[in-house]
């Protein structure tokens, strides 16, 4: 933005909804609601003088419309976006318009972080170790609006009006910061685990839509454990773009391309049981109701949820991340992807498929007295205490309609080291 406000030419601000390969049309009520309220909160901001185009293309037709020279665009880094973006640049120029980028929603550009011998980095610890050396510089302040022009109506009504309810925009993002710093960050690295704890920093919604950047974060984030390992986060974010940066085909296909020839099942009554919470397992089923009915999941749960789709219930991770980026307010790509891989057995981890989680031993370690359980499963709030994540050990665990296990937890975890077995035995090369 601050590029285009540098200039001596009046400036209109655009967004578009259909965003990151998605169709608008196409994502949850949560996420579109979500996105919504990103665009109320940012048009308010500027006096409602921003425009929402309906898809990427039509950024080229609303140039010509306002006899543009020049378009200016955040730098972009994610497999959909870079191929939208060159579209862009190509049709742009055909009608004789610049294309200038600049800027970006990272502290440290992806690309950026290399070994000495210029290769990127496939595993966090050493890239962390590197990311950490360079500095982002301060917190950018935007530019003075005044030559921002008036919106234009270009027959896309995106119905602002939906989101209400929804806090969204830079303001409430900094506020989010500010009382995580005073009140969470100190006990960050014990609490960010427990899905019964708000110990999180709740800024994925922001860092994903726009709202505040990384440097404005690590500008403040304190030392300490708490502050260290909040830091470190950060940087998972930044490590999960590089990779994808590197490996494009990585958004939908396997880093580790071996795990094409394992065997995966499909059932469309199972992943809808998966999908609604009802595979019979509290801790599972907890946090996919929760994704249902506030648009986010707990981190931790959600590489539980993750571990169960994909090996107890023996799916590929792409049929999960799909749903994730239908339903999750603070869709990331890269980090999407990635921790889906990552949790699947096939991405960034040296030795990562042998990671099975139990989700009733995952439940009674980061939900230890069943509050998350019962917040999310009425059915399961007669049992009192840690009995809520083992609902088949207690005489009325079933008494209010939950349902039984889908699978057996141990079988099935078995089952999926037999098929890795397979893969390492017919395919070792690859």
């Amino acid at each position: 933005m601050n590029a285009a406000l540098e200039t001596n030419d009046e400036v209109y601000l655009v967004a578009t909804a259909d965003i990151l390969g998605a169709k608008f049309s196409d994502l949850g009520k949560l996420r579109s609601n979500s996105l919504r309220a990103s665009w109320r909160s940012l048009s308010e901001s500027v006096d409602g003088k921003l425009t929402i185009l309906e898809s990427p293309s039509q950024v080229v037709a609303f140039a010509r419309h306002v006899q543009a020279s020049t378009v200016f665009a955040s730098k972009v880094f994610d497999t959909n976006g870079v191929r939208e973006l060159h579209a862009i640049s190509k049709d742009l120029g055909l009608s004789g318009i610049d294309l200038r980028t600049s800027g970006g929603n990272y502290a440290v550009e992806p690309g950026v972080v290399r070994k000495n011998d210029g290769t990127p980095y496939r595993v966090y610890t050493p890239f962390f170790n590197e990311w950490v050396k360079h500095n982002p510089g301060p917190p950018v302040k935007v530019s003075s609006l005044v030559r921002v022009a008036n919106s234009v109506n270009f027959g896309f009504d995106p119905n602002l009006a939906l989101a209400s309810g929804i806090q969204a925009g830079e303001e409430y993002a900094i506020l989010t910061l500010k009382r995580f710093l005073a009140t969470r960050v100190s006990e960050y690295s014990e609490m960010r685990n427990r899905a019964d704890i708000g110990g999180t920093s709740h800024l994925s919604h922001a860092l994903s839509h726009g709202e505040i950047h990384p440097r404005t974060i690590l500008a403040v984030t304190p030392d300490g454990k708490g502050g260290e390992v909040f830091r470190k986060e950060i940087a998972w974010r930044e490590f999960y773009a590089d990779v994808l940066w590197h490996n494009p085909s990585s958004l939908t296909e396997y880093l580790d391309p071996k795990f094409t020839n394992m065997r995966y099942e499909y059932s469309e009554d199972v992943f809808a049981r998966w999908c609604e919470g009802m595979t019979g397992y509290p801790m599972v089923d907890a946090g996919l109701r929760q994704l249902k009915t506030t648009g986010w999941m707990h981190n931790r749960v959600r590489m539980i949820v993750a571990s169960f789709l994909v090996k107890d219930l023996h799916f590929e991770w792409q049929h999960g991340a799909k749903w994730f980026e239908e339903n999750l307010t603070d869709f990331d790509p890269a980090s999407n992807s990635h921790g889906w891989q990552w949790t699947a057995g096939c991405g960034t981890d040296a030795s990562p498929y042998y990671r099975v989680f139990n989700p009733v031993m995952q439940g009674l370690k980061f939900d230890p007295n069943g509050e998350y359980v019962r917040k999310y499963i009425p059915e399961l709030r007669h049992l009192g205490g840690a009995s809520a994540h083992e609902p088949w050990e207690v005489s009325d665990g079933y008494s209010h309609g939950y349902p039984a296990r889908i699978v057996d937890h141990a079988v099935e975890r078995n089952e999926s080291l037999a098929r890795l077995e397979e893969i390492k035995i017919h395919y070792p090369k690859n």
